[in-house]
């Protein structure tokens, strides 16, 4: 027998058909988009994940507290979603970009192992590894902690279980870096290096400290990365590599291609602009270099190839500028080869801390100094770091703050917190920001502070980038029950929408 439950109209979309429809297609039907059994399996696995966490957490004596979501405005480093307030005419909540000040709270009331899987809001831009306006993060905070280190050793266990044990990948390390912050920048051209692939930033500014080559005399910094396998690019795909060079800040990009032998001499792919140099060729085991600039650093190729390492079929790009603008340039461009030569394996995760972060930075906009990661945490060195007059002393001073990064994303975010009024003064005073103002925007921190707050620390885990990365996905959408989509856009709620005028004449507005 048959008895028919409920009836279906013809489907908009095939969710078990082997080509499926658009992304857009698919979040306006994702009701039936997620009875495709890959969604499901992502469900069960997140849920999997959450558990995983909880009874690490639990067995580490942490206590789950669930923070307010209508809370008060405080500076994240994103834009806030305002609510107003019916009942308080002209004033807004704001939806928390995190349970911050509300933890640090919990550990002046004696919670001293907190945590939470939170909801976070942050109106910001969307892209593949960021959901649009809400994600969720593993919150937690600690007291009587003394050093960032005591939270990192608390975390790698988890961070490596959910790696190994629950996504099944193989870990490059069991030991997980710690990577100061400059050196990050020096090394990788980021401070969220993805550790799978070589290819570090080299440094040259000394090899060419006595060069006529005028792009190179003037700069500040010289660099350069080897990208082995680099001269098999053509000419259009490094005018591919430049433009993204350009993009980042760079007047253009320099380039040597490497081989050896008369037939690399001869072949098509090395008649990049310029003559062979360094080497005539004739000897089959003689280095030769190519490219447009190779002419103007003839006394400099032999310090390049040592410092470098360059060998047979090696291709060098070069950055020279600014220190900052050449870390940048070579860090994106580091990324962008990687993902060309497909040098990123699937099946490992790499880990690393990055320590030691600035505690405030150069806000290029503003043209001013502002926080770096945010204002509550520990200067290194605490009251004492912070008699720095000029913008320069200012940027020397550190925090005790630290990422989380995996696989190229950075999946936590933490820091020492600054229990001491005196001290969360003195860092807002150097911004110009007075007594007044940082009693107005934390009066509730400030005033539970002065009863006494222990020394304290946490950190927070992105965990819906974080199981993105673990279960293999490029695009966050994938594995979230309900994402909007890239412009911020509920298609199936149809969410934004406009507000009935009644609703916002009882709001006041």
């Amino acid at each position: 027998n048959i008895l028919i439950l409920n009836r279906s109209d013809v489907l908009p979309i095939q969710p078990f058909a082997e080509q499926q429809a658009n992304e857009e297609l698919r979040l306006r039907y994702r009701y039936l988009d997620l009875r495709r059994p890959k969604m499901q399996h992502m469900l069960r696995r997140r849920a999997e994940m959450f558990s995983t966490i909880r009874d690490y957490m639990q067995t580490n004596e942490f206590t789950e507290v669930t923070t307010p979501i209508l809370a008060n405005s405080s500076p994240e480093g994103a834009r806030d979603f305002l609510i107003p307030a019916r009942l308080q005419p002209g004033k807004f909540y704001a939806l928390p970009q995190a349970p911050q000040q509300f933890k640090q709270l919990l550990m002046v009331g004696g919670v001293s192992r907190y945590y939470q899987l939170a909801a976070c809001f942050r109106d910001e831009d969307p892209r593949a590894d960021r959901l649009y306006g809400e994600f969720y993060q593993l919150d937690a905070e600690l007291s009587f902690v003394e050093n960032g280190e005591e939270v990192r050793q608390m975390f790698d266990p988890l961070i490596k279980k959910l790696s190994s044990e629950f996504a099944g990948k193989k870990l490059l390390s069991e030991d997980i870096p710690r990577i100061p912050y400059a050196e990050a920048m020096d090394r990788y051209g980021s401070d969220k290096p993805d550790l799978r692939f070589g290819m570090e930033l080299i440094e040259l500014t000394d090899v060419f400290a006595d060069t006529e080559f005028a792009v190179f005399k003037n700069a500040e910094t010289v660099k350069a990365i080897r990208v082995e396998r680099g001269s098999e690019l053509s000419r259009k795909q490094i005018d591919t590599f430049t433009e993204i060079a350009k993009s980042e800040g760079a007047g253009g990009l320099a380039y040597l291609k490497f081989g050896t032998g008369k037939d690399t001499i001869d072949s098509e792919n090395f008649k990049s602009g310029g003559e062979p140099v360094y080497g005539d060729g004739q000897d089959s085991s003689q280095l030769v270099a190519f490219g447009p600039i190779a002419k103007f650093m003839i006394k400099e190729l032999p310090m390049i190839v040592e410092k470098t390492g360059v060998k047979d079929g090696d291709m060098i790009f070069f950055g020279a500028d600014k220190r900052a603008v050449v870390n940048k340039v070579l860090g994106r461009l580091r990324n962008e080869l990687a993902d060309h030569f497909e040098l990123r394996d699937p099946s490992v995760i790499a880990l690393c801390w990055i320590v030691d972060f600035p505690f405030y930075e150069w806000d290029e906009s503003r043209k001013k100094v502002d926080f770096g990661h945010n204002p509550f945490s520990m200067p290194k060195g605490g009251l004492d770091s912070l008699n720095a007059a000029s913008d320069e002393e200012k940027l020397a001073i550190t925090a005790d703050q630290y990422d989380m990064v995996m696989n190229g994303y950075e999946i936590c975010s933490g820091g020492v917190r600054n229990h001491n009024p005196e001290i969360l003064y003195k860092v807002f005073g150097l911004l110009g920001y007075d007594q007044n103002y940082v009693e107005d925007k934390f009066g509730a921190m400030l005033n539970a502070f002065k009863y006494g707050a222990p020394p304290h620390a946490g950190c927070a885990f992105g965990v819906d980038r974080m199981f993105m990365e673990l279960m293999g996905e490029s695009n966050i959408r994938e594995v979230i029950a309900f994402p909007k989509n890239g412009s911020g856009v509920d298609v199936m709620m149809n969410s934004p929408s406009n507000i009935d005028p009644a609703q916002l004449k009882e709001l006041g507005l």
